[in-house]
């Protein structure tokens, strides 16, 4: 194993994240502490290196003075040999050591430990979660606190660590020349740390608004671009650029307000600094004329006054971008680390579905309201049973499917599938037993090929290309093209799939849903954007994949279920009719109206309602 694997980089955390600064960082960090500590010893080494540089110094100056210039280098050549061996080889060494630790070994690493789980933990939440927000806020989030927090331990190593073993060596050295020097060098050092306690916490608070603010400006902007031929279509490129420039707007006043503090501090910084050489000096200065302190005692406190007056500017602007950091570490825990609220049991084993029965035990939801979504739902589907849902917009057919995929859990009665409460089981592998189609089909911007396979991760092309046949999506796909000259099924298809028609895409899904094979399959309007000589073909490859499985399938376009088993008819969230078609038609309720009124088209959300 090479030291670059000292650490691995996504190892996972068997905890949800802490929400308290000191611990969300404890268990951001499981498993790097080996390399850290070595890496902070390192780098303290290094600062203790930095002392013993003007201390060396000091010496070759008494021992100069101490001897004639003809014989400095016969008397003192072992001494000189050796600075001129800590100058050259021992000090770069040490420096080098410690920036290939933390350079390859610990910072490339640490930064993915940090946002692989930070990523898991937020892939867990429910569907709610990601509702509520936005895609590119959330995203930022994610890579905002693995930036901030791999930022911050590094620079405490590589710099607090670094100045804090220089301050007490620096201290040591000069209170070894002189008492009252080294006291002089504490009270200064008492004077800088209430200086930063005083502006730390409001850099700290004013970059976790600057922050929150910047993550609103990228939602913002993401949110337009995603949707961005809607914002075309309905020429609102004025209205989206004002909001834009709102957010952004938030930003600047959020940034200026961060300047203020950071200019004052920067002020108050450099005059501090300014005055630690005239005391360290000065003071050796004055006990060097009563003779208390020789020549090489002035030049090793005047280097340590100066690399200590260097110093704290760099590390004071160092603990700025750390508290700057630690601002933005809490802005992201807030918006990444709230509970998950849909969890699996600790000990909930895996779906099993030997035959594919599905029983809604009088299920209720109302997305946590007093009305809407589905209630009082009893609904019993055989193995293999193929079942239509219709009604109107509003009626909860979209709530059932929902339900079903547990992406929501019921807040009355239940849902079982071959008699194991879905609730019960694990949520992937009740996902891997369905089947989904949907109307708005989901596209990555990778390959036909990965978006196809992305049913069945594992499959082979031949089998890839099997499933593309039978969703009549073959043929299309070895004629595409991306930008970057990829063809057939290695082209990519754009973010969302936008470089396809509806009915291509569509045709990608069955495609993928096909390969998936799962014993139970959901189709949500699977062929609404397909024109009719395609919907025609589309329907014969369902209708051979639909053998054997149970279905439930959402239509408003009633032609596409009439075949069914059964169809269940929704409104106002319950079941108001059941059975065949001819069935239903015979009794002249709400699906016979449908249907009258159709002629083969779609439901009319205003007429339904009527």
């Amino acid at each position: 194993m090479s030291l670059s694997d000292m650490i691995d980089p996504f190892s996972r955390a068997h905890t949800p994240p802490p929400q308290t600064l000191g611990r969300f960082v404890l268990w951001a960090l499981r498993g790097a502490w080996p390399v850290l500590i070595p890496a902070g010893i390192l780098s303290a080494l290094g600062g203790v290196f930095e002392v013993m540089s003007a201390k060396l110094l000091g010496d070759v100056i008494d021992k100069t003075l101490s001897s004639p210039a003809s014989t400095v280098f016969a008397d003192h050549w072992l001494f000189l040999l050796l600075c001129a061996a800590f100058f050259i080889l021992l000090r770069p060494g040490i420096a080098g050591l410690s920036a290939y630790v933390q350079s390859v070994v610990m910072q490339p690493n640490v930064f993915n430990l940090i946002l692989s789980r930070v990523h898991r933990y937020t892939l867990g939440h429910s569907v709610t979660f990601f509702d509520n927000d936005f895609a590119g806020r959330i995203s930022q989030k994610e890579m905002q606190t693995a930036r901030a927090l791999n930022d911050v331990i590094s620079e405490v190593i590589q710099a607090v660590l670094f100045a804090l073993a220089s301050v007490i060596g620096s201290v040591w050295l000069v209170g070894s020349i002189d008492w009252r020097i080294g006291l002089a060098l504490i009270g200064w050092i008492v004077v800088y740390g209430l200086l930063l306690r005083h502006f730390m916490p409001r850099i700290r608070t004013r970059s976790k608004a600057r922050a929150a603010a910047r993550a609103m400006v990228t939602g913002q902007l993401v949110d337009t671009v995603t949707n961005i031929k809607t914002v075309k279509l309905f020429a609102h490129d004025e209205f989206e650029d004002r909001a834009a420039l709102d957010a952004m707007s938030t930003y600047r006043e959020r940034f200026i307000a961060f300047g203020y503090i950071a200019s004052a501090f920067r002020f108050w910084l450099m005059a501090l600094a300014g005055t630690l050489p005239v005391l360290l000096i000065g003071g050796a200065l004055a006990f060097w004329s009563q003779g208390y302190v020789t020549a090489g005692d002035i030049a090793a406190t005047g280097a340590v006054a100066i690399r200590l007056s260097q110093m704290t500017g760099w590390v004071s602007f160092t603990l700025m971008g750390i508290y700057a950091n630690i601002g933005e570490i809490e802005d992201g825990i807030r918006t990444i680390t709230p509970d998950h609220t849909l969890l699996d049991a600790p000990d909930a084993p895996a779906l099993a579905v030997p035959q594919g029965r599905i029983e809604f035990r009088d299920a209720g939801f109302a997305y946590g309201r007093e009305e809407g979504g589905v209630e009082h739902i009893a609904l019993d589907i055989a193995p293999a049973e193929k079942v239509g849902i219709v009604g109107a917009s509003g009626a909860g057919k979209s709530t059932l499917v929902a339900l079903l995929l547990r992406l929501y859990d019921t807040e009355k009665g239940g849902i079982f599938i071959d008699g194991q409460n879905i609730a019960g089981v694990t949520q992937e592998s009740l996902r891997r037993q369905i089947g989904m189609v949907t109307q708005e089909t989901a596209m990555f911007n990778r390959s036909a090929l990965d978006n196809i396979r992305y049913g069945r991760p594992d499959a082979t092309m031949e089998e890839v290309i099997a499933a593309a046949e039978k969703a009549e999506a073959h043929e299309f796909i070895l004629h595409l093209r991306d930008h970057m000259g990829r063809t057939g099924y290695d082209a990519h298809l754009g973010e969302r799939g936008v470089k396809l028609s509806g009915g291509q895409r569509q045709r990608i899904a069955l495609a993928r849903a096909i390969l998936k094979d799962a014993p139970i399959l959901v189709m949500d309007e699977a062929t609404s954007a397909l024109d009719s000589e395609v919907e025609a073909s589309i329907q014969r490859a369902l209708e051979r994949v639909m053998e054997g499985k149970t279905v439930l399938a959402i239509a408003h376009r009633l032609s596409t279920i009439a075949s069914m088993d059964r169809i269940v008819v929704l409104d106002q969230g319950r079941i108001v009719e059941q059975g065949s078609h001819d069935a239903l038609l015979a009794r002249n309720g709400l699906y016979a109206r449908y249907w009258n009124r159709q002629s083969g088209g779609v439901i009319d959300p205003q007429e339904a309602a009527e």
